[in-house]
């Protein structure tokens, strides 16, 4: 299946947002209060023509889709880019051509494409920035065998949920690195 049909195959953004069982609150949440910065604004503005859509490969239990999703749809607002979701775990053929690091199906994977299904950008599942916190976080976390790890870890994925639903600075740094991708 092409990407043409795999975008056809996709959730609207309102179709998910509604579907969504996990995160619904917060997602919408950062939606609401995230704004572009007006130089972004303009900067995205020139995409318009182009008419770019995009196929997000997410979940509604995923963290990283709780930031990264909410700031796609103020970025593809701005560019005119027609967003549909496809649920991770049931699109495994297309995950799978996305794979991090060539093994790890992480989410969420912006895949944008022109108007002919040719992909002209991949973004995700973290900016940059973003995953070297969560790389910082992860090396203060006791040895995989320590007996504290899990609830050192859980706690960590949990403080960095709220830090994503609560730092405008992430939501910005996000918003940088997929305008980035997008060559603006």
């Amino acid at each position: 299946m092409g990407l043409n049909e795999w975008f056809q195959k996709g959730m609207t953004a309102d179709e998910y947002i509604n579907a969504m069982t996990k995160n619904k609150e917060e997602t919408l949440s950062i939606y609401e209060r995230f704004t572009l910065k007006e130089e972004d604004r303009r900067k995205l503005e020139g995409l318009r023509p182009e008419k770019l859509r995009a196929i997000v490969l997410s979940e509604d239990w995923c963290g990283d889709a709780l930031v990264n999703n909410p700031v796609l749809l103020r970025v593809a607002e701005a560019a005119d880019i027609e967003v549909r979701f496809l649920l991770r775990d049931s699109n495994l053929e297309l995950m799978d051509q996305y794979l991090t690091n060539g093994t790890a199906r992480s989410i969420p994977i912006f895949v944008f494409i022109n108007q002919e299904g040719n992909e002209v950008a991949k973004w995700g599942p973290r900016a940059p920035e973003i995953q070297a916190l969560v790389e910082k976080e992860r090396s203060a976390l006791p040895d995989k065998e320590a007996a504290d790890f899990q609830e050192k870890q859980l706690a960590m994925y949990k403080n960095l949920a709220k830090r994503y639903q609560t730092d405008p600075a992430i939501w910005q740094t996000v918003a940088e690195s997929i305008i980035s991708t997008l060559g603006r």
